[in-house]
């Protein structure tokens, strides 16, 4: 199983904490080896959940200039038409993807283009399925403008467990669809605001898999 780079100072962050406590239980309760190996099976547990937390998947992307392809892992929470606000100010469609902490945490970008704009917001860590976790929550925002001038914002939005963002673009930056854009350590959610009048491919409570699944056409 191969890892993703941002797992690495956890993982090691996680094998030293571990170690060290199994090292104590051991040097304390050597006349019950049954605390110590309790303990250490805990902890095997502990650290394979980490260890999945930060897999790197080798798959097949989908690449197509006339799609949306999906760019999270999980499960599609929100389709509406909403008015988004903070870049176009109009009536766009709302697609969410809510990233479980047992899901792949990479993000791939969904078009491929130029990055118009780009902002990180710091806030609150609510629950990934907050109404308000869109607008109030520690989040990215990204717009890419593709070759026929088509505009798709998808935003990284922190949850509960989801304390830190990774974002790797920036203003002007050429984005190539189903390379990586971020990462969100330990789950939450993913948020991508398409024209009206775009078809969609997914429907609520679909699993969808990032960079494969074609979320829209444009």
């Amino acid at each position: 199983m191969t890892i993703h780079k941002e797992g690495y100072p956890t993982l090691l962050i996680s094998i030293v904490v571990l170690s060290g406590i199994n090292i104590g239980v051991y040097h304390t309760t050597q006349n019950l080896p049954f605390i110590f190996w309790a303990v250490f099976a805990i902890s095997v547990v502990l650290f394979g959940i980490v260890l999945q937390f930060f897999r790197f998947p080798s798959r097949q992307l989908t690449v197509n200039d006339k799609q949306v392809i999906c760019p999270a892992d999980g499960k599609v929470v929100v389709i509406e038409e909403t008015t988004e606000t903070e870049y176009f100010n109009d009536k766009r469609i709302q697609v969410s993807v809510f990233m479980s902490p047992f899901n792949v945490h990479i993000n791939w970008f969904p078009i491929g283009g130029v990055v118009k704009f780009f902002k990180y917001h710091p806030g609150k860590f609510l629950v990934a399925w907050h109404p308000k976790s869109s607008t109030e929550n520690e989040r990215t925002t990204y717009v890419v403008e593709n070759g026929d001038k088509v505009q798709v914002l998808f935003r990284q939005i922190a949850g509960a467990l989801a304390r830190r963002i990774v974002a790797y673009g920036k203003e002007g930056d050429v984005a190539k669809q189903g390379t990586q854009f971020g990462f969100i350590k330990f789950g939450s959610r993913v948020d991508i605001y398409l024209p009206i009048g775009t078809k969609l491919n997914v429907q609520i409570d679909q699993k969808v898999q990032g960079g494969v699944t074609v979320l829209a056409e444009l």
